[in-house]
């Protein structure tokens, strides 16, 4: 591994962007360079696609293809913006193409014992708040299926993945204008949503 790493760094000059030295190194077969990519963003990657899909198991089959196109791609990344925003762009064309002839009909989102998405325990609440977070979650989860992708697309990387307007705006490759306009409409119609099932 020493010998290939010293290989790969004599044949590729180290720039000022470690995302670029990172492309750079899976570029000449440093099998460690995906495997940080992997490890920064995948679980990012799995939330927007259970976001997308609304569903664990799909969102994890999406994970899967979007890190082999990742790993197929990534030696083209050319460093223009920085490799989060590009893998969030991976993610969301794959989640389009895979997604986009869907209808979202309304019906329980899961089974019980299926997740939604990150759960991270806090054990300052007691079990009924838990219970009562649990089914809040179910339910915007249920009403984001029913907002029109390119509504739910920036409502989720706004309040669920906590991107900026700029971020969004070079990941959505709109201006930010529209993305502003984007969130707004895919809120009310949530809210909308919401206010029917409650």
């Amino acid at each position: 591994m020493a010998a290939l790493m010293a290989a790969t760094t004599a044949a590729t000059p180290l720039s000022s962007n470690p995302d670029l030295d990172l492309a750079t190194r899976h570029r000449y077969g440093d099998p460690e360079a995906f495997e940080e990519v992997y490890s920064r963003f995948s679980q990012m990657v799995f939330n927007l696609a259970y976001r997308m899909s609304g569903k664990t198991e799909e969102a994890e089959d999406l994970t899967q293809e979007i890190f082999i196109r990742i790993h197929r791609h990534l030696a083209r990344f050319n460093g223009r913006s920085a490799l989060k925003t590009w893998v969030y762009r991976v993610t969301l064309n794959h989640c389009r193409s895979k997604l986009g002839r869907r209808r979202y009909p309304t019906q329980p989102l899961a089974e019980e014992n299926e997740g939604e998405g990150v759960s991270l325990q806090d054990e300052g609440r007691s079990p009924e708040d838990l219970t009562l977070a649990r089914d809040a979650g179910r339910q915007v989860s249920l009403a984001l299926r029913q907002v029109k992708p390119v509504f739910r697309e920036a409502v989720v990387l706004r309040d669920l993945q906590g991107l900026s307007y700029d971020e969004i705006a070079e990941i959505l490759k709109v201006r930010i204008g529209t993305v502003r306009s984007r969130i707004a409409r895919g809120r009310d119609r949530l809210r909308v949503i919401l206010e029917k099932t409650t």
